[in-house]
């Protein structure tokens, strides 16, 4: 376990919701779900737009914060479908996830599209979590360091440095989300040294406050070990946030490892 007073940066535990429950259910959650409240501890979920306002409401009082999935780089526009950062700020949303896996897989976002919406983010006041990785074929290929490579510096080589400090960069090998199947947490931990590296190369003064997160098949029994690495500050979790009990209890050992002494269940 890593000391609190060795801990230089905040931990970070983002559940990622995706296209799942209803806004009845997202109510309920914000009922059941009890974050522990520390001081150098960050939780929230990223749920669909259709969620965004009624679950700030529901969370009034609550440390969770609430995120977005996506948004557009423009401020307005002929963009059907898209919704921009200013309005993402009028529902009171705190942040939003760009550059996931499957919005590259399945609806075609570039690493340039992905630099502009973390720039509209930032001087929005939106936290961005940026979403890097490999896939199976990359890795096995040995060419998962060359991948994620790219897609860090063409992230930071186009922020200032300011911008690149209020970047949170989620480590999401393809391969294991959604999988069942989990990076060790030695490879989890090679990638996110190598990541906060490439920053440094970039931007030096930033990288050790950068914030990295791991995602891919984050679960309470492997969340301890996943935490405990040194270059590991937080996790997006994803379907296992469904859950509120189940989200708490991870948000809670991910804590523990990283030294924090949580106090209990504490209420609104």
């Amino acid at each position: 376990m890593i000391r609190e007073e060795d801990r230089m940066r905040d931990i970070f535990i983002a559940g990622n919701w995706k296209m799942n429950l209803s806004c009845e259910a997202a109510m309920q959650y914000a009922r059941d779900f009890w974050p522990p409240e520390e001081k150098g501890l960050i939780t929230a979920v990223a749920v669909p737009f259709t969620m965004l306002e009624s679950l700030e409401e529901g969370l009034e009082g609550s440390s969770l914060l609430v995120f977005a999935q996506n948004m557009h780089y423009e401020d307005s526009g002929a963009f059907t479908g898209e919704i921009s950062a200013s309005m993402l700020k009028e529902l009171g949303t705190d942040g939003v996830i760009l550059g996931h896996s499957e919005r590259r897989q399945y609806f075609g976002e570039t690493d340039e599209a992905v630099l502009l919406k973390a720039k509209k983010a930032v001087s929005s006041g939106l936290i961005p979590i940026v979403c890097v990785g490999e896939t199976l074929e990359e890795r096995d290929a040995g060419r998962h360091f060359e991948r994620v490579e790219s897609q860090v510096r063409s992230l930071f080589t186009g922020l200032d440095p300011e911008e690149a400090e209020k970047v949170t960069v989620a480590y999401e090998p393809i391969w294991a989300i959604g999988t069942g199947r989990t990076a060790s947490s030695d490879q989890a931990q090679e990638m996110c040294a190598f990541i906060r590296k490439t920053v440094r190369d970039i931007h030096p003064g930033a990288a050790d406050k950068v914030l990295i997160q791991y995602g891919g098949s984050v679960k309470a029994s492997n969340i301890a070990d996943i935490m405990s690495q040194p270059d590991i500050d937080g996790a997006l979790v994803g379907g296992a946030s469904l859950d509120p009990e189940g989200f708490a209890d991870i948000v809670r050992r991910a804590a523990e490892a990283k030294g924090l002494r949580i106090k209990g269940r504490q209420g609104r």
